[in-house]
């Protein structure tokens, strides 16, 4: 597996390592109430984030099934850190990898996260030589469902009321894509530049 050279360089982003200096970004939008729904633990003070970018800086290599690749998104220098996505390898018979991000969604209709999620897939089937790619996300979040789509993604699984949230039910939706469609659908968005959500 050739793990390329980081930064990776979009338009307008650059998906790099995490470094120590991420810690304030970072702690902004892990610590807001929308943020807590995707995190598998929430992050609630410093102390926590802390934490959350310690492990995130350990995620940089994948050498065997089970490792996590985890970039920082930036957005310039004038806006810094704006999320991060992270590539977890889950099968090395198959090539198959899950693909997690979150986004402040203080930025959000930028379109920062169909930009790096697009980098994301690029890494992952081209340098990370994956066959397959899966991404989980709450039926509530519409703009994900709609980024997925867009990206050509396709719904393979919809679990209705599978998990209890804050005291509410909360459905999840499985998307995937394979390295010969994204390569197709790759193409078709760069005509189409830039991408929705």
């Amino acid at each position: 597996m050739n793990i390329p050279e980081f930064p990776i360089s979009t338009d307008r982003l650059s998906l790099r390592l995490f470094e120590p200096g991420d810690l304030d970004r970072l702690y902004d939008y892990l610590t807001l109430p929308d943020s807590h729904r995707y995190l598998d633990a929430p992050v609630r003070d410093i102390g926590e984030a802390r934490a959350e970018l310690s492990m995130l800086r350990q995620q940089k290599r994948l050498s065997r099934p089970g490792d996590t690749l985890s970039l920082a998104v930036c957005a310039g220098k004038d806006v810094g850190l704006v999320g991060h996505i992270s590539l977890r390898w889950t099968d090395a018979t198959a090539a198959q990898a899950e693909l997690r991000f979150l986004f402040d969604p203080r930025h959000s209709g930028q379109r920062y996260a169909s930009e790096a999620v697009g980098a994301a897939l690029d890494l992952a089937f081209g340098a990370l030589q994956m066959h397959r790619v899966f991404v989980r996300s709450s039926a509530r979040h519409a703009a994900t469902v709609k980024l997925l789509k867009a990206l050509g993604m396709r719904l393979e699984a919809h679990y209705r009321e599978h998990a209890l949230f804050q005291g509410e039910w909360d459905e999840e939706m499985h998307f995937a894509i394979l390295d010969r469609e994204w390569r197709r659908t790759a193409k078709v968005h760069e005509l189409k530049r830039p991408l929705v959500a």
